[in-house]
């Protein structure tokens, strides 16, 4: 391995009981490397993310682990299951696939969209199916901060989109397979007219992530009645909203005012609160 890789693989080695429960940052720290050091480690041994390495971590050292997986996030809901346990399995899934996000989750490309975001002309954003949803949220979210931003779920009028873009827009496709081909074909004709590309997608290895200049990624899994895509969607609005306060941050004072000015527009359509 090269040097930075075999730092990692050495600090794994030298205590595996406790590797699997470090978060990606405390394994770049006790490795002496970055998390994006951490991320290509995962890939050159064919893992999707951190989250299956450290799964894999603590099924090779005899923990329980990979049960406790398969009975939190693996579980099947039957169609005579009561509320309680489908809000148990519902809640425990989407709540691992954040922690997995988080964990998994590339900062340094996280700053680097906020930044292109916060300084963009204009900004596409663009998804099918459920992930028309997380952009059509990201695409609210950006405009009350005054950022020129648009989301599409018709592809012609997001080619059309994609084709009007230049140096120092943006384009962001949302897909949890990376697959898709209309989101794969505007990502690649925004970056055709110099539009920084950005994947959310739950395949770092994806023909999406391929034709983007930047990734971030999300973790999903399947249960009952809910398919990836579905079960997707909260890590896809997790990555979002971590993009969109760093924006925040970096346009403080804009946004502070646009955000007062807004308030003030819809004051007059909420009732008065009643004393308690």
């Amino acid at each position: 391995m090269p040097e930075a890789l075999r730092k990692v693989a050495q600090a794994i080695l030298e205590a595996p009981d406790e590797a699997y429960r470090l978060t990606i940052v405390d394994l770049a720290e006790r490795s002496g490397t970055s998390t994006a050091t951490i991320t290509r480690f995962c890939r050159a041994l064919g893992f999707a993310g951190y989250a299956e390495l450290r799964v894999a971590i603590a099924t090779a050292s005899g923990r329980e682990t990979r049960a406790t997986w398969e009975t939190d996030i693996g579980q099947e809901i039957l169609p005579d299951d009561g509320l309680d346990r489908v809000l148990h399995v519902v809640s425990g899934n989407d709540i691992r696939l954040i922690e997995q996000t988080r964990d998994q989750l590339d900062l340094a490309v996280v700053d680097k969209v906020a930044q292109a975001v916060a300084r963009a002309g204009r900004v596409l954003l663009f998804g099918v199916s459920s992930s028309a949803a997380v952009a059509s949220e990201m695409e609210y979210r950006l405009q009350r901060m005054r950022v020129p931003t648009w989301s599409r779920s018709d592809a012609h009028a997001a080619l059309t989109d994609a084709a009007l873009l230049g140096q120092g827009d943006v384009a962001i496709g949302i897909s949890h397979s990376g697959r898709t081909r209309e989101v794969i074909e505007v990502l690649a004709e925004a970056g055709g007219h110099g539009a920084i590309t950005v994947a959310v997608t739950s395949h770092p290895r994806s023909p999406l992530a391929e034709v983007a200049e930047l990734v971030l990624t999300t973790a999903s899994r399947a249960t009952s009645f809910r398919s990836e895509g579905f079960a997707a969607i909260h890590s896809q609005l997790l990555v979002l909203d971590v993009v969109y306060v760093s924006v925040a941050q970096r346009t403080y004072e804009r946004t502070k005012q646009a955000f007062d000015v807004t308030v003030r527009a819809v004051a007059g359509h909420r009732l008065p609160e009643r004393d308690t």
